[in-house]
C-alpha cells in the first residue's frame, strides 16, 4: 500500500466537507420553516444561498486537483444534524424553539470553521494557492454566520423556557456521548 500523504488527506477531508455542505443545504430549508422568528427565518435562508456558493466553490477546488466533485460521508455532520432534529422534535411548540434551532445551528457552524480552516492551511503548504482563496472565501462566511447566529435578539427567558433548558442540554451531551462512543468503536 502506498504511503499516505497530505495531498490524500487533503482531498479526503475535502470530500468529507463537500458531503456535510450538501447535506446541511437540505436541512436548512426545514430550519427556516420551522422558526417562529422572523431573523432566523432569514438568517437560514441567507445561509441557504451561502452554502449553495459554498458548494461551487468546493466543485471548482475539485477542478483544480482534477478530481471530480465527490463526496465522502461525514459521520461528524450526520450526528450534528440528528442532534438538530431531536431537539426539533422534542421542543416544537415550546417557547425554547428558536433558542434550540440556534443551538443545533452553530455547532454546523464550528465544524464547517474548523475544517475550512484546517483545508484552507493545508492548500497553502500545498501550495494550491487559488484552492487556499476560494476555502478562505467560505471560512469568512462561516465565521460571519457563526457571529450571526450569536447576535440575533434573544427572547427574554420565560419560566417554561429556563426549564427547559436543562433538557436541552442533557439532549445535546447524550447526542454528543453516543457520537464519541460510535467514533471510538473499532471496526
Amino acid at each position: 500500500m502506498a504511503e499516505k500523504t497530505l495531498q490524500d488527506l487533503f482531498l479526503d477531508t475535502l470530500k468529507d466537507i463537500y458531503y456535510a455542505e450538501r447535506q446541511i443545504v437540505k436541512a436548512l430549508p426545514k430550519m427556516a420553516r420551522a422558526t417562529q422568528s422572523a431573523d432566523l427565518k432569514a438568517a437560514f435562508q441567507k445561509h441557504k444561498e451561502e452554502t449553495e456558493g459554498q458548494i461551487e466553490r468546493l466543485q471548482q477546488v475539485f477542478e483544480l486537483l482534477g478530481k471530480p466533485a465527490r463526496g465522502k460521508t461525514c459521520d461528524a455532520i450526520v450526528g450534528i444534524l440528528a442532534e438538530g432534529e431531536e431537539i426539533m422534535e422534542e421542543y416544537k411548540g415550546s417557547e425554547a424553539f428558536d433558542a434550540g434551532l440556534i443551538s443545533s445551528a452553530q455547532p454546523v457552524e464550528h465544524y464547517e470553521i474548523t475544517r475550512y480552516g484546517t483545508l484552507k492551511a493545508w492548500a497553502g503548504r500545498l501550495g494550491l494557492n487559488e484552492a487556499a482563496q476560494l476555502l478562505d472565501a467560505t471560512l469568512q462566511e462561516e465565521s460571519a454566520t457563526d457571529e450571526a447566529l450569536t447576535d440575533l435578539p434573544k427572547l427574554p427567558p420565560t419560566a417554561k423556557a429556563l426549564r427547559e433548558r436543562p433538557k436541552l442540554l442533557e439532549i445535546a451531551d447524550r447526542r454528543r456521548h453516543q457520537f464519541c462512543l460510535s467514533a471510538m468503536d473499532v471496526r
